[in-house]
């Protein structure tokens, strides 16, 4: 329920924010216009005189809309808190929580519906969100059968029966949930309730965890969060854990990295215990589309026309996430006291990896053949190849990956339910306990 509050606040915010750009973009257009006559007199004053006039009807009119739909914002919100009010006495405050279940089935349904608008909502405009104080934005946590985990003995006790003392933490990709790990599960597996972490725990005794947070916030940001988490997973977690994984899909495998950058620069006990670091279709070296959206919105604000500069605005609002994938950002020091809209600037920073941690990255391409050119320019139309497999020109900044995986014909979001992938999943959880630093890179 009150995400119901958290989207009429947004649909009121959209109207609030349409009627900035509409009146910034109507004054401009006039101000040109008056610009126009400024060196020609006797016309040049009356112009002025007219323009005001004008800009005080219409300064008037955008008042009145705004003023209008604050008037709206008051009366549906305190609507919703009352029948959130009446529907927890009802019933309950758990009933007011939708679930979505790890299964391809609930793909349709009103939890899911809902689960995937508020996730692509916060994917593009998290940021803005949080800073809001808006219900929308999710928070970063566990979820266990569609709902949310706390990390408490009492919830850990309940939720896992016979907990391994290994787990596999999964981290979603961009404007997704924890959903996204049964893609393709009924025509991969036969059954919609596979995933990567229930094989793994079959097969490996891994314990799954899946994290659901706000992709709209900066990687970073989400890293220390995860490790801050994991930190309290060790604490909760019913038994004594000997060994952590990190599996994350596209902006997942970001933020994975971050999280251990940030436990290890912290000290946090659950570093040591972390042996694997996956990466599956990741853009390391940074994505295409939010390189072009980038160059797209600084050329179009160049110029001084009211479409290009609403076109440039509006591509510029996109969140901090996205913008921390045009070159893979990690850690605050590639955006702090940057301008996260300059052109194609590449500020990326090299990272030592974790010594006792095995790397592994995955990767793929549309075209079946993954060493066809085409493959490597297109790759798996979000992330190229040599992003995911975190080659870099600069042999400073490419990423010594222990092993990686590359496939053909896959798509983006399949690769985070294939069964290629998970073959490859397994081995790797199956490595010996040695040095990952005395380990060969193949």
């Amino acid at each position: 329920m009150h995400r119901l509050k958290g989207f009429v606040e947004l649909v009121c915010d959209a109207v609030e924010e349409t009627t900035n750009l509409v009146e910034k973009t109507h004054m401009n257009t006039a101000q040109r216009s008056v610009r126009r006559f400024a060196p020609v007199e006797p016309i040049a004053t009356p112009a002025r005189v007219v323009n005001a006039v004008h800009q005080a009807i219409a300064g008037g009119v955008y008042g009145a809309v705004r003023l209008v739909n604050r008037g709206v914002r008051g009366v549906l919100g305190p609507g919703v808190d009352m029948i959130q009010a009446e529907a927890g006495a009802a019933d309950g405050d758990d009933s007011l929580s939708l679930t979505t279940p790890m299964s391809e089935e609930a793909l349709g349904s009103l939890s899911w519906v809902v689960d995937h608008a508020q996730s692509s909502v916060s994917g593009f405009y998290g940021d803005w969100l949080m800073r809001k104080g808006s219900t929308l934005a999710p928070t970063l946590h566990l979820r266990h059968q569609g709902r949310r985990l706390p990390t408490t003995d009492e919830a850990f006790h309940l939720a896992f029966k016979e907990p391994s003392n290994k787990i596999a933490v999964f981290v979603h990709g961009l404007s997704c949930t924890e959903w996204m790990w049964n893609i393709g599960a009924t025509q991969y597996y036969g059954d919609p309730t596979v995933n990567f972490g229930s094989q793994l725990q079959s097969d490996c005794g891994h314990t799954p965890l899946y994290v659901r947070y706000n992709t709209g916030l900066h990687v970073s940001e989400n890293g220390r969060l995860l490790s801050d988490l994991l930190t309290d997973v060790l604490t909760a977690y019913p038994v004594e854990v000997d060994e952590i994984a990190l599996i994350g899909h596209s902006m997942g495998g970001l933020v994975s990295r971050s999280a251990a950058h940030y436990g290890a620069l912290n000290g946090q006990a659950w570093v040591p215990k972390l042996r694997h670091v996956v990466s599956i279709g990741t853009p390391h070296r940074g994505a295409p589309l939010e390189k072009a959206a980038n160059l797209t919105a600084g050329t179009l604000g160049r110029f001084e026309t009211a479409a290009t500069q609403v076109i440039s605005d509006v591509l510029n609002a996109r969140s901090s996430g996205i913008k921390d994938l045009r070159f893979g950002y990690i850690t605050d020091e590639e955006w702090d006291q940057e301008d996260p809209d300059a052109a194609l600037e590449d500020i990326r920073e090299a990272r030592r990896l974790l010594t006792h941690v095995y790397y592994y990255f995955v990767a793929a391409t549309i075209s079946r053949d993954h060493d066809h050119p085409l493959g490597e320019v297109v790759g798996d139309l979000l992330v190229r190849l040599p992003s995911a497999a975190g080659h870099d020109p600069e042999p400073a900044r490419r990423i010594p990956f222990h092993s990686g995986h590359v496939l053909g014909g896959v798509s983006h979001l399949r690769l985070a339910n294939h069964p290629e992938v998970y073959e490859a999943l397994r081995e790797w959880m199956r490595e010996p306990d040695h040095d990952p630093e005395a380990h060969e890179a193949r």
